[in-house]
Formats: structure tokens, C-alpha cells, sequence
């Protein structure tokens, strides 16, 4: 088995929580009369952390309104919308069949501890994962700080992790350590753009990604 240790991003790589996430960056632009950015845009900013991905979006903004789209991001996310969020099929199944092959399993997420949390309560899936870095512990992605740390908190070497992401931001922060990785064309990012970080290779759905784990570390 050459991949001991699997760290999956969350949002659009396990949960499909991409519509939800433009919907309401979106919504919270016409909220505070700014330009409201397409979908596009909003998917380039996706796996950053929060903040750091409002200034890149709104680059012309002062802090103060800064602090206003994080505010009114997290209160459109938590209690104004209402778009499913659901695990995409095949998740709790490819966990499973992973956990019992030996892998151990992580997260790696954009997401603050209190959203992973949340998600976690939701999906009842906490107990599949050995470790966990959220955005609000470590330094944003791209930067590696996160799986820096989840490396040295459970004992594995970079030749045996994966990073397994849907969003640039993923790949580039595994690619500049050196560490293997696997993109998901099913979220934020495309094929093409996820391919320019040179992955083992682009899965199109849960059980593709699966098979191609299984097969790899055979």
C-alpha cells in the first residue's frame, strides 16, 4: 500500500456544497449594492480561506466591508439558504471500503472548525477521519501549512499521503511539497485547470475515485 494516509478537502471533493457556496457569496454582494461576481469567479476563490478569498473577489473593498461579506457570507450559509448540501453519491461507501483496506483518512478543509463541525454533526461521517486541519488553524491554502501539520500529528511521511481536492487550490498546495494528488472535476474546478498541477490523475465521480484508489494502492 503505498498511500497510508488520504486527505480528502471537503467542500465540492465530499460534500456538494458548491451551488451553495456562489449562491450566497453571490447574494451577499447584491446585499452590500457591490458587483456581484459570476459563478466563475466565485468557484476561483473556493478552497481559500474565507477572508483571504473575500479580498482576492472584492480587491477594491475597504476592511470594513471586508468584515461585512464575512459576516453576511456566514449568516446566508448558516440561516438564509436554503440549498441542499448533500454528500455526492458513493462517499459514506468509498469511506468505508477505504478505512477497511487500512488507509487512514483526513481532512484538509477551507472550511473554520465550527463548519467542519457542523457538517460532520449533519452527515454523521466524523468517525471515518483520524485528523482534521480547518482554515481558521492554519495558514490558507495554497500555503502547505495544513498538511504539514496533519503529516506530523499522525506519524506519515509525504510519499505516504495523498491530497485528493476539486479545487486548484488543493493540488497546488500538495504539488509544492512534493506529495501526490488527485483532483475531482465534479466541484470548483475544471479538468483542464486541475491537470496544470500534474495529479495522478482526474476523477469524474465518487466511484471512479474509489476504483482508482484501490487500483493504485493494489
Amino acid at each position: 500500500m503505498k498511500h497510508k494516509f488520504i486527505i480528502f478537502d471537503w467542500d465540492g471533493t465530499l460534500m456538494d456544497s458548491i451551488g451553495r457556496i456562489v449562491n450566497c457569496m453571490q447574494l451577499v454582494a447584491e446585499d452590500l449594492a457591490l458587483n456581484v461576481p459570476t459563478s466563475n469567479e466565485v468557484k476561483g476563490i473556493i478552497g481559500i480561506s474565507l477572508k483571504p478569498g473575500i479580498k482576492k473577489l472584492f480587491p477594491d473593498v475597504s476592511d470594513e466591508y471586508v468584515e461585512k461579506l464575512f459576516n453576511g457570507y456566514k449568516e446566508h450559509y448558516l440561516r438564509l439558504d436554503n440549498t441542499p448540501s448533500p454528500m455526492f453519491d458513493g462517499v459514506e461507501d468509498m469511506l468505508e471500503d477505504l478505512r477497511s483496506q487500512g488507509h487512514q483518512l483526513a481532512v484538509a478543509t477551507g472550511k473554520a472548525r465550527r463548519g467542519l463541525v457542523r457538517a460532520w454533526e449533519h452527515t454523521g461521517l466524523s468517525h471515518y477521519f483520524v485528523a482534521s486541519r480547518c482554515a481558521d488553524e492554519t495558514l490558507s491554502k495554497p500555503n502547505p501549512d495544513m498538511l504539514q501539520q496533519l503529516l506530523k500529528e499522525s506519524r506519515f511521511d509525504i510519499e505516504d499521503a495523498v491530497m485528493i481536492g476539486d479545487s486548484i487550490h488543493d493540488l497546488k498546495m500538495a504539488e509544492s511539497i512534493g506529495m501526490d494528488r488527485i483532483g475531482v472535476s465534479f466541484g470548483a474546478a475544471t479538468q483542464e485547470a486541475l491537470e496544470e498541477y500534474q495529479p495522478l490523475t482526474v476523477s469524474h465521480d465518487i466511484p471512479q475515485l474509489n476504483n482508482f484508489i484501490q487500483a493504485f494502492n493494489s
